[in-house]
């Protein structure tokens, strides 16, 4: 019996095949929880972050942009309570040696691995990659990998105040990677060791953080239809699932094709985090009003996903539409979103007067969007390789065009064409874009 595919494989078929992402050091056999984007995934990637960073920096009057190191002197982590506390539980089954973590395996049932039930009792496993800096390896060189970007808008948040004497509430953001030495990565990028965060910190009175937690939250969700992420949920988190600096925290759950799983968060940081520092530092983090009474701000913290985004993105816009004669595999991003704006053929390859005006026009338009230049097998395989990048236009220069100077233009979504007059394609792309 044939084994049909699920809809994660043919993902991750498409992933690799299109060039959107690849198996980390795939050469060398991989390294678990590692993962390389290829030329598309880039494109998607910087697509998301540069509408995020448009949407919550450039618009706004009250966000301020920063980019902090990856290496921090390690007691801002030991002020963060990420040394004592930043862990997972781990067991192991004593016969494989396979590990896992505790809070995703029933230890009162079979190994996965191996079907013995032996396991040792759960521990702590701190998911902090540690390194060292400088040339002699002891424990006054130790230095740790981030495991968030949170913290480096903390250690400047004084930096900013003195630069720029914001007026609360604000927001410092950052975009920037971070590291998770997790003990089981899995579901694609969906769990990996290195990956990149689109992070806010909102400073706010505390009387007021109750307002902006919920205004936070429409913003998340504004975004994700904006881009066009579906199926998504919100859940409170609760208990001892709550990390220790937070008093509330939302977590926002997507509908994977493995489950339904976390994508983002929002949570109520309170004034954990820079009192603590002010506490280990010694440095004075309070905010100062314009009647110069004193007191540290709480924090509201929205957490995005770089590619978390992008695995929801690749879920929500995967379709496969039963044609008359074939299966089309198309991936339908929202214009804003797509890797390849334009693509642009030839009719055929090989008759001069057709392939020059088609790479004039492709020449003409690069300077706009992202656009792909494709001569390669007949219209039809070239139009059936643009579904499944999710390119929303494919542009034909044909016999016709060296009459009257029109192309064709063909929908994505539709697949219908029309002809329009090439030295127009550009305003009407944009037009096209603001749909």
């Amino acid at each position: 019996m044939t084994h049909e595919p699920s809809r994660m494989d043919k993902i991750v078929s498409l992933c690799k095949r299109r060039g959107f992402i690849f198996q980390g050091s795939d050469m060398y056999g991989g390294l678990a929880g590692t993962w390389d984007f290829g030329p598309l995934g880039v494109a998607l990637k910087n697509n998301i972050k540069r509408l995020w960073w448009e949407r919550f920096v450039i618009r706004r009057m009250d966000m301020f942009g920063v980019e902090s190191a990856i290496l921090m002197n390690p007691k801002v982590w030991e002020a963060s309570g990420h040394v004592a506390t930043f862990t997972d539980p781990l067991i192991d089954c004593k016969k494989c040696k396979g590990r896992f973590r505790a809070d995703a395996i029933d230890s009162t049932k079979e190994c996965p691995n191996c079907g013995a039930h032996d396991f040792t009792h759960a521990r702590p496993f701190n998911m902090m990659f540690k390194t060292h800096a400088g040339p002699v390896e002891d424990s006054g060189s130790c230095v740790y990998l981030r495991p968030e970007t949170a913290q480096g808008m903390f250690t400047n948040f004084k930096n900013v105040i003195d630069a720029f004497h914001p007026k609360l509430p604000f927001g410092l953001v950052q975009i920037g990677k971070a590291f998770r030495n997790e003990i089981t990565p899995g579901n694609f990028i969906f769990r990996s060791r290195e990956f990149e965060q689109m992070e806010i910190e909102y400073f706010v009175r505390e009387s007021e953080w109750e307002k902006h937690f919920d205004i936070w939250r429409g913003e998340m969700r504004d975004w994700m239809t904006a881009v066009g992420i579906t199926a998504f949920y919100e859940r409170e988190v609760s208990g001892d699932a709550l990390a220790h600096y937070s008093k509330r925290t939302v977590d926002i759950d997507y509908e994977f094709p493995f489950g339904r799983e976390e994508l983002y968060g929002i949570a109520y940081r309170t004034d954990f985090d820079l009192k603590n520092h002010a506490e280990y530092s010694k440095i004075d983090l309070s905010y100062v009003e314009d009647d110069g009474s004193k007191y540290t701000p709480h924090v509201i913290e929205p957490t995005f996903g770089v590619e978390r985004t992008v695995l929801a993105l690749l879920v929500s816009a995967y379709e496969e539409e039963k044609l008359e004669k074939e299966t089309r595999t198309v991936l339908k991003f929202k214009p804003c979103i797509a890797p390849v704006t334009v693509a642009v053929f030839p009719l055929v390859a090989n008759k001069e007067g057709i392939v020059g005006k088609a790479k004039e026009i492709y020449d003409s338009m690069r300077i706009h969007f992202v656009v792909q230049f494709d001569d390669i097998g007949n219209v039809g395989k070239r139009y059936r390789r643009q579904d499944e990048i999710g390119t929303p236009w494919c542009v034909t220069v044909d016999y016709q065009t060296l009459e009257d100077g029109t192309v064709t233009i063909r929908d994505l979504d539709t697949m219908k064409q029309e002809r329009v007059i090439a030295t127009e394609l550009i305003a009407n792309i944009k037009e096209r874009l603001k749909g």
